[in-house]
């Protein structure tokens, strides 16, 4: 490129590294990989998971997202383990011990310490004739050719290489349970995504009014109804209940351009006979992406051809699914 300036010279540099290290990465991934991924699939305890420095930080982030993702798991630093901490440490947890170089004092200390207690030890280490490679149980193989760092210092593709094996972990362990959809969503009911994951159209349309009409009923009640319950729309019913159709505002101002004669009209005179519908079990995220397919903002609820009610794009936007 013409005139690459220094600073994005640098930064395509770091990004370009760090790619080349992920991609060596996948061809460190042995029987040693699966081995670990067994141990703490049939781990009864929870995964504790230790390391000093910037291993540290990146070890409470595969925390994080082995919670979330149904491994239960807990962050122990590596200092404070040996000062009293490792008491959190019980007897049926497994422990990994991330470190780039495997020869940190603290984890000297600390490895034989967890040893003694009986727990196996998994090192996640990029340096495999380190004291961590040579002592833990099994290895999770970071190695790195350098840091991206220019002075070959600075934690930078190493912590990178760490953080894609501790997510390599969490989605093997994920598929060796069958961790599914639900139950993601179990764990994470909050905020937006929660909702999206669990929100389903019965919880909304049961708040709503469920504006319906019968098919003889004549324009002007048709207008009534829609007035009253203020969704823009109104089922059309049969005697037995079950639904016709539906009129929106759309379908009362089309007709209103097609005639002046409007004292004769009535209800089944102007409903569309097939509306769009989604069953009351549906994820109400799946009510969004219909509305928007169709350019609408309101669907009728019904099971089996039996009215439920409205969902509203209101109602989604309330809930912070859009």
């Amino acid at each position: 490129m013409k005139n690459e300036s220094s600073i994005i010279k640098a930064a395509r540099r770091t990004i370009e590294m760090e790619a080349a290290a992920l991609s060596n990465l996948s061809s460190l991934l042995d029987a040693q990989f699966e081995e670990c991924i067994n141990t703490l699939a049939v781990c009864t305890g929870r995964i504790v998971i230790s390391g000093i420095g910037k291993s540290a930080i990146i070890a409470q982030k595969i925390v994080a997202t082995l919670n979330s993702t149904g491994t239960p798991s807990i962050f122990l630093h590596a200092a404070d383990a040996i000062h009293g901490d490792l008491g959190m440490v019980q007897s049926d947890d497994v422990v990994i011990i991330i470190s780039k170089s495997g020869e940190s004092p603290e984890i000297k200390v600390l490895l034989p310490l967890i040893k003694n207690f009986g727990n196996k030890v998994i090192g996640m280490v990029g340096n495999m004739s380190s004291f961590l490679a040579l002592k833990a149980d099994y290895i999770l193989n970071t190695t790195v050719e350098q840091e991206a760092c220019p002075n070959n210092l600075a934690p930078t593709t190493s912590t990178t290489a760490q953080l894609a094996m501790g997510d390599a972990v969490a989605v093997c362990l994920m598929e060796r349970k069958g961790f599914a959809v639900e139950d993601f969503a179990k764990l994470h009911p909050g905020g937006a995504l929660g909702k999206k994951l669990y929100l389903r159209v019965s919880d909304l349309c049961g708040e709503n009014e469920k504006p319906a009409v019968q098919a003889e009923q004549t324009l002007k009640e048709v207008i009534m109804e829609m007035t009253r319950k203020r969704l823009g729309v109104t089922a059309v019913l049969s005697t037995e209940g079950n639904l016709l159709g539906v009129i929106t505002d759309g379908d009362l101002r089309r007709m209103l351009e097609k005639t002046d004669n409007i004292e004769e009209i009535k209800a089944k005179d102007i409903m569309t006979t097939h509306p769009k519908i989604i069953a009351s079990s549906e994820m109400a995220v799946n009510a969004l992406d219909v509305m928007r397919q169709n350019s609408i903002t309101q669907l009728i609820v019904a099971d089996d051809n039996t009215y439920k009610g409205v969902i509203h794009l209101h109602d989604l936007v309330k809930e912070g699914l859009i």
